[in-house]
């Protein structure tokens, strides 16, 4: 079932509030913070923490009844509360896409919030602080870049082109990692939102990620597929929708390119 075009506009506006609220403190805290390992691989730093609890504060004040689920919870646990009634709406925040990045004075990563319903994407914002490039769409409209409409675009891969990569392949490499790297220019930024964002607006052709979480994708999937690009996992299947009661931290295989790159991908991979 659809929402209501006024009720998405509502939504809408409270991400954006909400994003902008967020990017502004990590942007003031970024080289003010520590690091600790929340697994052997992954950062996390206290503004994590509190730009999450920024973004759930300010959603509250409009939609105290809304489910969320969030990257930062209790130690080895995601951020999770469910909806209160109906219509079942969950919120899916990243307060800081690319935390590696901030935490070492890297002024690449973004604030991401998805808005789920059934299952699905209804509304997404990733907001890049750095350059104050605020990335939005809802289910049925444009997606818009500081709210000038984005297209993902038809262009080929190509050695003037790029596509995006993870940092989190294993050893050896796939070949067909190979085959985008010798026939692109391919690009790994560090958030995968801001990637998913890129795609939406035509400066990647392409991005392939390995193991994303739900609060890595919510936003970017519903902005890149806004845009007109496809976004599935590997074999070309569709991502949602997702069970949100029973989701718990999952890992996904995504891949989002433009309609002329998307099977050219999908069949790179599969081969």
């Amino acid at each position: 079932m659809a929402m209501e075009q006024q009720a998405l506009s509502q939504i809408l506006e409270t991400a954006v509030v909400a994003a902008r609220l967020a990017g502004q403190r990590a942007m003031e805290e970024m080289n003010y913070v520590k690091a600790t390992f929340k697994t052997e691989t992954e950062l996390v730093t206290d503004a994590d923490r509190r730009c999450q609890q920024i973004i759930v504060d300010r959603i509250r004040e409009d939609f105290p009844d809304h489910g969320f689920i969030g990257e930062e919870g209790e130690p080895g646990k995601i951020f999770k509360r469910a909806p209160r009634g109906e219509p079942s709406i969950w919120w899916v925040i990243d307060p800081i896409d690319g935390t590696n990045n901030f935490a070492h004075g890297i002024p690449i990563f973004t604030v991401s919030i998805g808005v789920l319903y059934e299952g699905r994407p209804i509304a997404g914002v990733v907001f890049d602080p750095a350059t104050d490039s605020m990335y939005t769409a809802v289910q049925g409209g444009e997606a818009q870049l500081n709210g000038r409409r984005i297209e993902a675009g038809e262009d080929d891969i190509a050695p003037t082109r790029s596509v995006g990569l993870d940092s989190h392949f294993g050893d050896p490499l796939p070949p067909w990692v190979g085959q985008i790297v010798r026939q692109s220019r391919f690009r790994n930024f560090g958030t995968t939102a801001l990637q998913l964002a890129y795609v939406a607006a035509g400066g990647l052709v392409g991005t392939v990620v390995c193991t994303p979480k739900l609060w890595d994708v919510a936003a970017g999937v519903m902005i890149a597929e806004a845009a007109g690009a496809i976004v599935t996992d590997w074999k070309g299947r569709p991502l949602f929708p997702i069970d949100l009661d029973a989701y718990e931290g999952r890992a996904m295989d995504v891949l989002a390119a433009n309609r002329k790159v998307h099977p050219k991908l999908v069949a790179w991979i599969g081969a």
